[in-house]
């Protein structure tokens, strides 16, 4: 929820504001092949979103990087977004273009047959072009988006036309609702709901309350995986740097996964640019 350009294309400059934002991902902590050759699970995610003011739009940009054991996934991706004024909502709809790169560690795997020929072409790294769509309805106190992402079925053949792995095409939709519980605190309960391949779907369901627009923390759900427990602080006198913190407890087939995974998350808002090109010229006098 705090980062939805990744989820969404139409998010692109929504905020309002410049922001880069950097994220570190440890999926099942300590987890680790049987031959001890893979890499761990983890994702290294960097993000920049700003809006364009004339053109009523805003960018998005992104790189990720994804290890899965023996497999590593890039993905570097634009995007832009078109918004429309609706009294005092805002309906965005976004577009993004990039690629994936994959590099397949062919020494990590287990091999039974030393001649067998699809191992043996397996190739090193394969690029394939990504696209995807969205579109993205915001207002002061809620939001809601849907986007479909993967819309290029892109097939990775790893060296074999007969092998064929299909990166999965992904419906998302997510949504968020801010209750004022005082003139302090706030309440946000937010959901997202992902659909693979159209056949299959999984949730997460969200509240986070937030103190003085400083503090904040709350609870989620990730169906079929895990508990979440997260927790973070704004820097500055405008809440400029923001730290989070994410724990998961995995509560699904824990014979089969270590117990826990960390997340950490900061972000920067990058001060305003004035574009009417004239000087700003600061006065104590209407400082408060």
């Amino acid at each position: 929820m705090f980062n939805n350009i990744y989820n969404n294309p139409a998010y692109s400059g929504v905020e309002g504001y410049t922001k880069l934002t950097a994220l570190h991902r440890t999926q099942w902590a300590g987890y680790s092949a049987t031959n001890g050759l893979g890499n761990s699970l983890n994702t290294q995610l960097l993000s920049i979103t700003s809006p364009i003011n004339r053109l009523n739009s805003g960018f998005g940009f992104y790189v990720l990087n994804d290890d899965v054991q023996n497999l590593n996934f890039i993905h570097v991706q634009a995007s832009g977004a078109y918004h429309l004024g609706i009294k005092d909502s805002k309906l965005s709809i976004g577009f993004r273009a990039g690629a994936i790169t994959l590099t397949t560690n062919k020494d990590g795997y287990i091999v039974i047959d030393d001649e067998d020929q699809v191992v043996e072409n397996i190739q090193g790294t394969e690029v394939r072009p990504d696209f995807s769509m969205g579109l993205h309805f915001q207002h002061e106190k809620f939001y809601a988006g849907v986007s479909f992402n993967h819309m290029i079925e892109a097939d990775f053949g790893f060296g074999s036309d007969a092998e064929r792995n299909s990166y999965p095409q992904e419906l998302i939709f997510t949504g968020g609702y801010t209750f004022p519980l005082t003139y302090d605190v706030s309440v946000t309960p937010s959901v997202l709901v992902r659909s693979t391949e159209f056949t299959s779907y999984t949730f997460d369901i969200s509240t986070i309350a937030t103190y003085k627009d400083k503090i904040w923390g709350g609870l989620s759900f990730r169906q079929q995986e895990a508990i979440i427990i997260m927790a973070g602080y704004s820097f500055f006198k405008e809440n400029s740097l923001r730290f989070g913190y994410a724990f998961d407890y995995t509560v699904v087939a824990q014979d089969a996964k270590s117990l826990t995974s960390h997340e950490v998350m900061l972000s920067y808002r990058l001060p305003a640019i004035s574009t009417s090109g004239k000087k700003v010229v600061r006065t104590p006098r209407f400082r408060h």
